[in-house]
């Protein structure tokens, strides 16, 4: 299956809503790592945003799954990049 990094991009003008949200967020994402689903996210030291590492059928298997993001459901993230990854070495390699 595909591995897709996904690219959320903030702005300062929704930290207090990210504050608030996070811990729906935070709750999201573990129950997709406990699925298999999500191999890894965190976001960026400058808070300018965050990366999350996926495994999807494809891209609109994905992008159907980040609008359930309590983010991007609260309107939190100002861009969304997906692009499709082929890890050759190191732990996400086949």
């Amino acid at each position: 299956m595909p591995i897709f990094a996904v690219h959320y991009t903030y702005s300062d003008a929704t930290v207090a809503g990210r504050d608030t949200h996070r811990p729906d967020h935070r709750a999201w994402l573990l129950d997709l790592v406990d699925a298999g689903t999500l191999l890894s996210s965190g976001p960026y030291p400058d808070g300018s945003g965050a990366l999350l590492l996926f495994r999807a059928e494809d891209e609109t298997a994905l992008k159907d799954l980040l609008t359930q993001d309590p983010f991007a459901r609260e309107g939190l993230i100002d861009a969304v990049r997906t692009v499709e990854w082929l890890p050759v070495m190191g732990a996400f390699a086949p």
